[in-house]
């Protein structure tokens, strides 16, 4: 007999009064920017960088260029194991979840949910799993991401997900600083234009097993190309309004994270190796620790193995080998 691996979620607006909850990821990007002495004016300028953005990408019938406010929804998902139902549950994932308010008509329009994804799993694979095997051999561990994309499928298909969300998540990140991007020739008129990779990064394959497949993007006016990780028909099954809702909310986010790659004085060309030692580039007015960020995710690493892997891993295996990915 198999596990019965059922999820909960709830939501907490994200906005300049937000305060991280107790038990949130402390490595979830948007928890790290709400800490410390200029935490409300850290929040402010996000949430004015994502607004100016939009407009900006949302200037059809839009002259005074302030339309349209994006608001902003951290989705958590708590994973119940068989064994402990009417618990609290491991909190699998964080993401936000995007809506647009036209303050000309009143409207709310639904965005794309996936924005910042961070995962307790995912922590572990790559602060524990991943250092762990390389300390005495060279390559991946063997079915190295499976539990997580096993975890995350379910999850996508899952009665809760699919009972508050009518389209499959989008993860858009920062492209890899290992590999180099080439323009397609195509130009999609919200997205930009499209890139090529030259091979498939680490990140590449953890997503596929998550059943995301990428397509890379450059928006007008954005400095690099973002990486989108998909399912379906990026361009063909989500609106204008919401791909522009994704697009201001991570680039205004990848900003924070990597200036030297979206902040950047020149922009991306037809060929592109982006780079961390760039030192051209416009550090935002937003206070972020990035060291502290690695520092928590061996942390929280440590701590799935500890409250998640350990004493369920054997209920887990059975689950996982019963799942084709």
């Amino acid at each position: 007999m198999t596990a019965d691996l059922t999820f909960s979620i709830s939501t907490t607006r994200f906005d300049e009064d937000y305060t991280p909850a107790s038990d949130s990821r402390a490595t979830t990007n948007f928890a790290n920017l709400a800490r410390g002495e200029h935490r409300q004016q850290n929040l402010r300028n996000v949430l004015a960088m994502i607004d100016d953005r939009f407009n900006e990408l949302a200037g059809e019938d839009n002259p005074n260029g302030d339309r349209y406010v994006v608001e902003l929804n951290i989705v958590s998902a708590d994973l119940h194991l068989e064994e402990e139902q009417g618990g609290p549950g491991f909190p699998l994932i964080e993401m936000l979840d995007v809506q647009i308010l036209d303050k000309q008509t009143g409207a709310r329009t639904p965005g794309i949910v996936g924005n910042n994804f961070s995962s307790y799993v995912r922590d572990y694979d790559f602060s524990v799993v991943l250092p762990q095997h390389k300390a005495s051999q060279p390559g991946l561990p063997d079915g190295f991401g499976e539990l997580h994309g096993k975890l995350f499928e379910h999850f996508v298909q899952s009665e809760a997900y699919r009972a508050r969300f009518a389209l499959p998540p989008v993860v858009c990140i920062s492209v890899s600083t290992s590999r180099t991007y080439t323009r397609t020739g195509y130009e999609h008129p919200v997205l930009g234009h499209e890139y090529h990779h030259d091979a498939d990064s680490l990140t590449d394959l953890y997503f596929g097993r998550m059943g995301l497949k990428v397509r890379y993007f450059q928006p007008r006016g954005s400095a690099a190309p973002l990486a989108f990780y998909h399912r379906g028909d990026l361009t063909g099954d989500y609106s204008d309004l919401a791909l522009i809702g994704t697009i201001s909310t991570m680039e205004a986010f990848q900003k924070i994270y990597r200036p030297e790659i979206y902040n950047a004085s020149s922009p991306a060309g037809e060929v592109y190796r982006p780079a961390l030692d760039n030192p051209d580039f416009v550090v935002p007015d937003v206070t972020y620790d990035r060291e502290e960020r690695s520092r928590l995710g061996v942390t929280q690493g440590k701590f799935t193995e500890e409250h998640f892997i350990k004493p369920h891993g054997e209920l887990l295996s059975q689950w996982a080998a019963s799942r084709s990915l």
